[in-house]
């Protein structure tokens, strides 16, 4: 099934405007066709100026939605409609429908320090009854990595959140996303630990304002050197503007 919406591009990478995100991956789920779903923001459309195998693995997948307020900044510049998509509640939304079946679509958790992964697991499967989830944190040897991709390829799980960070979860999934070919595929960033608890999201005011990343610098203010992509990409973006011509 092929997108019907327009695809728009933010600084060369595409983004997928869609009225119902998670309905769009079901279908595709129970027709049995494998996505890929990248949530862009300012920061990942700047790693991918910097690493084109990045730009490629974004521009091969089969769904990418506007994460970032940059992203959605970058397109009402230029007269779209957008309205701000944050992946982690995707992500939210297909646990939920998953639940909602008589034979709940197992699902995977790919990531994060020892044990955050596991709590974000029994944090959904207390939400929402008869949820099937499997967990692997994301510091495993070679070998164990070897054993939890031969699980994957044999439980063959539907729904597969990957919390690597950016990028190494999106060159994760696109490396071995021929294990599950039929499966949704998502990088999830840090979201197994506000599920775990670990961590908070931004209050509404903050995600409201467009200031999540602010809230977020605040609880990880060693990601300062990240956040300098924010302003490049600002930059980016009105040096990318169409300006008209003067008579």
């Amino acid at each position: 099934m092929e997108l019907s919406s327009p695809k728009f591009s933010v600084l060369g990478l595409p983004v997928h405007i869609l009225d119902d995100y998670p309905g769009w991956l079901m279908e595709r789920l129970h027709q049995g066709l494998g996505s890929h779903v990248v949530t862009l923001n300012s920061e990942m459309a700047m790693q991918a100026e910097q690493y084109p195998a990045l730009a490629d693995v974004i521009r091969s997948a089969e769904l990418v939605i506007p994460d970032g307020s940059g992203v959605v900044m970058y397109l009402r510049m230029r007269g779209k409609v957008v309205q701000r998509y944050p992946g982690i509640e995707l992500a939210e939304s297909l646990l939920q429908q998953a639940g909602k079946f008589p034979d709940s679509e197992p699902v995977f958790f790919f990531g994060g320090y020892p044990g955050v992964a596991t709590a974000a697991a029994k944090t959904w499967q207390q939400k929402v009854k008869g949820l099937s989830i499997a967990s692997q944190h994301g510091y495993v040897s070679a070998e164990e990595e070897k054993e939890f991709r031969e699980s994957l390829k044999k439980n063959q799980p539907k729904l597969i959140f990957v919390g690597l960070g950016v990028p190494r979860q999106e060159f994760w999934i696109a490396k071995h996303r021929h294990l599950c070919p039929q499966s949704i595929w998502v990088g999830v960033g840090g979201s197994f630990d506000i599920w775990a608890g670990t961590k908070t999201r931004a209050p509404a005011w903050f995600r409201n304002n467009h200031l999540e990343w602010l809230y977020r610098l605040y609880q990880e203010p060693w990601r300062w050197r990240r956040m300098l992509a924010l302003p490049q990409f600002v930059l980016k973006a009105f040096g990318d503007f169409p300006h008209k011509k003067l008579p």
